[in-house]
């Protein structure tokens, strides 16, 4: 077994962790939509179909990205950075919405994970200098 003499930097292995956290953050909320959409009383069928899978699609780039980035694929950054930046405005209308108490950490955490993300040694990491 051979040990890797250049460790991922804790600063991208966190924002694998919160990535992939994400992630399952985001399928548990398609599972509620699912359950929602087979219960539900009355739906416009479309709309409710295109709400899932969004979150479906969602969930499963986060989780594709997360994995990118763990094995140091360089071109997984840009679109994970889109989306931790997609954050802020959900969380803007949130906050907007007197949900302030979820818009506000949402916000906090896209700008975190973005920031990990372009960090020096995740910079290095990747292979950006």
């Amino acid at each position: 077994m051979a040990i890797d003499s250049d460790p991922i930097p804790v600063t991208l292995r966190w924002a694998v962790r919160l990535l992939r956290a994400e992630a399952v953050a985001l399928g548990l909320v398609a599972v509620w939509l699912i359950w929602s959409d087979l219960t539900a009383a009355t739906t416009h069928l479309t709309s409710a179909l295109l709400v899932t899978a969004f979150a479906v699609a969602g969930a499963a780039a986060l989780w594709a990205l997360g994995g990118a980035l763990a094995r140091r694929k360089a071109g997984a950054r840009a679109p994970a950075i889109v989306l931790q930046l997609m954050l802020l405005p959900i969380g803007w209308y949130m906050i907007q919405g007197g949900m302030g108490w979820l818009g506000l950490p949402l916000m906090a955490l896209g700008l975190g994970v973005a920031g990990l993300l372009v960090s020096p040694p995740t910079t290095r990491a990747l292979g950006f200098e």
